[in-house]
């Protein structure tokens, strides 16, 4: 590929909707850490959220993890802009101290969007967000219990997606650690 030229394509801002299972969202996630690791080695990538978990249903966004080693968050930021990912659309984006990079790519005549989380490589968030995406695959009842949130918030009708984010985020901090 050009360097002129990139997979990443524009990330377009839709209305959230609950989706089955993709069994396609690993093989993007593995081919999007691919492209990542290139940009520079350091760069750690883990996929994670729903579409990390065989059989748990979601909005379908890939979610990635980007973690960078320490004093590298400009690299990390700047590769990913590189790569064609643009900053958050919509309102309340992540600070750029903490930030989320988004895009789209097609894979097999299927448009896929992505969130990329950049965060530090010995930082909290990065074991929550595993020790999270690692109970979701454990356990059946808890990621159908997580899934059954997703549909009530969707069915709500939230019209912005960072409505869509703070509503799942109380389910999630109500069962950290197993709670």
């Amino acid at each position: 590929m050009p360097p002129h030229m990139s997979l990443i394509e524009k990330y377009h801002l839709s209305r959230s909707a609950f989706r089955p299972y993709d069994p396609e969202s690993p093989v993007v996630a593995r081919i999007l850490a691919g492209m990542i690791a290139s940009a520079d080695p350091a760069f750690a990538v883990e996929h994670i959220g729903s579409t990390s978990v065989p059989g748990c249903g979601g909005k379908g966004i890939i979610d990635l993890m980007m973690l960078y080693p320490a004093g590298r968050l400009a690299d990390a930021r700047a590769a990913l802009d590189r790569l064609g990912f643009q900053r958050q659309p919509h309102r309340d984006p992540f600070p750029e101290e903490r930030p989320m990079r988004v895009g789209a790519i097609t894979h097999a005549g299927k448009t896929y969007k992505i969130h990329v989380h950049v965060l530090a490589a010995d930082c909290d968030e990065a074991d929550r967000l595993r020790a999270f995406r690692d109970r979701l695959r454990a356990d059946p009842a808890f990621r159908a219990s997580y899934e059954s949130c997703k549909k009530e918030i969707v069915a709500s009708g939230p019209k912005e997606s960072f409505e869509y984010t703070a509503l799942k985020g109380e389910f999630i901090e109500s069962h950290e650690n197993g709670r």
